[in-house]
């Protein structure tokens, strides 16, 4: 459905990590507030019933599907006869869990996109998925793509040319207030934060499609994986945007800004991309000890999911 003009509404969370009826209140509330403002495709952040760190709580954070979460998508979108789309942990028949995206639809209807590869300490509460992150939709076929999905060259091979719209979340969080050197840490922050400034105008430029991305902000406080005692104390990185096809920032909400919507009208439809998508595995350049934090947490996370996670019963009803 190419060249249709929709109104979209991202949301900014501020959410309590690992509280999962107060985020799901949260997110109701805010989902309100979106279609309030004229928003028709409502989209809420990444792990919006729980945020995600290094920390006991997520190991009950997770929801069967379909459930609770399931459930709000659906009756929010049906209330307004509109599209509403977020992500969070979702425990399957099998007892495996997935960071699973939803977009539910006007008629009861609903698709889904489970993320690729979970990042850093996110491997400790669910696995990868494997499907390309093609919704088939009632607007056209849209893509989905959750944080650092939207920094990896294989998200924007497979969405290339068979997507008229993106979809996206993420739960971007930054480096710890104490503990490493204030030269490095000052240099990787400034990084990280200009990277995730660019990502959503950058992926638009690749695939040459507009992008509607719902971010959190607000501080929260974590372990340090695999270093007992010691507490991981950050904030997420905000920056929700909505964007055109050509990278423009159409609406844009900052973490100093904290929570609420940002609107815009965007029109679906897939452009010439302006930029290439360039060689290797990630879009950015990314600063080494970044790579290197990825690499070793990643192994780290997977064996807690294997030990910890996967034994573990807790999960909300």
């Amino acid at each position: 459905m190419a060249n249709l003009e929709i109104t979209a509404a991202a949301v900014q969370m501020e959410a309590v990590l690992g509280d999962v009826p107060a985020n799901l209140a949260k997110a109701d509330r805010l989902i309100e507030e979106a279609f309030a403002q004229g928003g028709r495709l409502v989209v809420v952040p990444e792990f919006f019933t729980s945020a995600v760190a290094f920390h006991p709580s997520l190991l009950q954070a997770a929801l069967p599907f379909p459930g609770k979460a399931l459930g709000l998508l659906l009756a929010k979108a049906r209330q307004h006869q509109g599209f509403v789309g977020g992500s969070f942990i979702a425990v399957r028949e099998d007892g495996e869990r997935y960071n699973t995206f939803v977009l539910a639809f006007p008629d009861g209807g609903y698709a889904t996109h489970d993320k690729d590869l979970p990042t850093m300490w996110e491997n400790c509460y669910y696995r990868g998925g494997r499907d390309p992150g093609i919704l088939e939709t009632p607007l056209g076929p849209l893509g989905a793509a959750m944080c650092w999905e939207l920094v990896r060259t294989q998200t924007a091979k497979r969405l290339l040319s068979k997507i008229d719209l993106l979809v996206a979340g993420s739960c971007w969080w930054t480096l710890p207030e104490t503990g490493l050197p204030l030269p490095f840490k000052e240099t990787t922050a400034r990084q990280n934060l200009e990277i995730m400034k660019a990502t959503p105008g950058r992926m638009a430029r690749l695939l040459g499609v507009p992008v509607v991305h719902a971010a959190h902000a607000g501080r929260f406080e974590g372990k340090m994986p695999g270093i007992p005692g010691l507490r991981y104390r950050s904030h997420y990185l905000g920056e929700t945007q909505i964007v055109d096809a050509s990278g423009a920032i159409l609406a844009r909400r900052t973490f100093e800004q904290g929570e609420g919507v940002i609107t815009a009208k965007i029109a679906l439809g897939r452009q010439e991309p302006r930029e290439s998508i360039p060689p290797g595995f990630w879009i950015p350049d990314f600063h080494p000890m970044f790579k290197l934090f990825w690499h070793g947490l990643n192994i780290f996370g997977r064996r807690y999911y294997q030990k910890v996670t996967r034994r573990s019963r807790g999960a909300n009803s």
